[in-house]
Parts: C-alpha cells; sequence; structure tokens
C-alpha cells in the first residue's frame, strides 16, 4: 500500500515547533495540502517560508471565534478537511502540590490541554462531514493521561480526560467514517523540554536515556511517524485508540535499567551503607 496523503487537506495545530512541525513536514512529504494554526507571529512568518503553498493562520486556539473563522478559510481554500491533528498542549511550568494549586492554573490547564482541543475539533467536525470520504483526527496527548503525575496533578487530570474525549467521539463519528485516536508521548526532545538544558551534562543524560527501555528519549519525528500512520490509509481500521510512542515506558512500568544493563523493580540507591540501612544518615 503506498503511504500517501495526496488530494488530502491537513490542519494541524501549534505547528510552529516541535511534534507539530515535524508532523506538517512529515505530511508535506507525503503529498498533503496543509493548514496551520499557530499563535507566535514570528514562527508563521517561518512557516510560510517553509510551506509557501499552505495556509498558515495566527491563531490562539483558545479562542472560539477565532477557531471558527480559521475553519471557514479552511473551507473557501481548499473546500474540504481530510485530517485534524489536534497538537496544542502544554505543562505551563507548572509544578506544585495540589494542595498549593490555585483556581487560576486550574483554568490555564483547562484551557490548554483540554477545551481548546474542544473547541477546535467541534469546528472542524462540519467540514470533515461534509467533505463526505471520512477523516481522521488524531490528539496529541501525553503517557501522563494513564499513569499517576504527582506533583502536577492538574495537567495529568485534563491528559486523562483527552482519553475520554478522544474515545467517546470515535463512537459517536464513526458512523461518518471519522477516526479519533490520541498519540500519547513519553519525554521528548523539544522547544518545550529542552532535554540539553535539562540535562546539564553528557553524564545526566546518559543516564536519564537509560531510563527508557529503548535507550533514548524521543524526538518529534517519532511521533510525526506515528501520526502519519493514523492520518493515512495504514490505519483504515483504527479507531478509538490510544498509540504509546514512548520507548516502551509504558510496558516497562516500575522496571528500571541497573547501571550493569539488568533490570530492577527495586529501588536504585547508590552510596554508602550507614547503620545498616542503604543511603540513611548515621544518628549522632
Amino acid at each position: 500500500m503506498q503511504i500517501s496523503l495526496e488530494g488530502k487537506v491537513a490542519l494541524i495545530t501549534g505547528a510552529g515547533a516541535g511534534i507539530g512541525k515535524a508532523t506538517a513536514e512529515a505530511f508535506a512529504a507525503i503529498g498533503a495540502q496543509l493548514a496551520i494554526a499557530e499563535i507566535d507571529a514570528g514562527k508563521c512568518a517561518a512557516l510560510a517560508q517553509q510551506f509557501p503553498d499552505a495556509l498558515i493562520e495566527p491563531c490562539d486556539v483558545r479562542d472560539v471565534a477565532a477557531v471558527e473563522a480559521l475553519c471557514a478559510r479552511v473551507a473557501d481554500r481548499f473546500g474540504r478537511l481530510d485530517v485534524l491533528v489536534n497538537n496544542v498542549g502544554h505543562h505551563l511550568g507548572i509544578r506544585c502540590d495540589f494542595e498549593n494549586s490555585t483556581e487560576d492554573q486550574w483554568q490555564a490547564m483547562y484551557d490548554v490541554n483540554l477545551r481548546q482541543m474542544m473547541i477546535v475539533t467541534r469546528a472542524a467536525i462540519p467540514l470533515m462531514k461534509q467533505t463526505g470520504t471520512g477523516g481522521s483526527i488524531i490528539n496529541i496527548s501525553s503517557v501522563e493521561g494513564f499513569r499517576g503525575f504527582p506533583y502536577n496533578i492538574v495537567y495529568t487530570t485534563f491528559k486523562h480526560a483527552v482519553t475520554g474525549f478522544t474515545r467517546g467521539l470515535a463512537v459517536e463519528l464513526s458512523t461518518h467514517g471519522i477516526r479519533v485516536n490520541l498519540i500519547a508521548p513519553e519525554t521528548t526532545d523539544s522547544e518545550q523540554v529542552p532535554l540539553d538544558r535539562i540535562l546539564a551534562s553528557p553524564e545526566m543524560r546518559a543516564q536519564a536515556d537509560g531510563t527508557i527501555p529503548l535507550g533514548r528519549f524521543g524526538t518529534p519525528q517519532d511521533h510525526a511517524n506515528a501520526a502519519v500512520y493514523l492520518a493515512t490509509d495504514l490505519s483504515s481500521w483504527v479507531t478509538g485508540h490510544s498509540l504509546f510512542v514512548d520507548g516502551g515506558a509504558m510496558a516497562a512500568g516500575v522496571f528500571q535499567r541497573t547501571p550493569d544493563g539488568h533490570w530492577t523493580n527495586m529501588p536504585i540507591v547508590s552510596g554508602r551503607c550507614t547503620a545498616g540501612v542503604t543511603g540513611a544518615k548515621q544518628r549522632s
């Protein structure tokens, strides 16, 4: 089977960097016509240079009127919509105990991780139905939507909600041949999570990479490749599915690779043993 999006139109949100940009590049390479929503005007200008035939729209996807206007422009320009990639999402740098979290943080997390996805999808569905040939909605979520994430409870709550949104919508839209799936990335080296700055030394990076069964963190291209699968006829009988693109992290669960390359589900503790307790301080 040929891997192609020739004659198809794909709308991608937040495609100015990272997974969104890599997905736009991957889709363009297999023939898709692109519509891109990006909040950063500078990134819009760069995208216009890279994709001169695309519809590039400065758009805050949290704004209902702006999103509805965007979808109207997609309809005017292309007359159809076959693929929607809801790529926008962010941890917003918020990390605290839940008891210290604020309603303003809850609202901000909701707006950027769930509400905007619902706004864009609701606006896009009529055009996808009108196209009449089915379609594919791809929600970029996170592995945090499938496990507990201490100190960022609000973020993980809305990522769990994306899973429910995806599954319910997959059933509802199946009558129209529109498939709905999600991609759940593990930590990915990107503008949002710049690992070279977070992990300051090669030793730290190597140790962190070793926590992933396949031995490295993700790249935007890893997720773009998964999006190609979900956007094309390769996945024509796949809907309501959560695709983990995580190097095996979710499969490993609590198991960690030891420094000698073996696996353990016990805590890895380094340092001297004092008073018979590994890593404990000696009492005076």
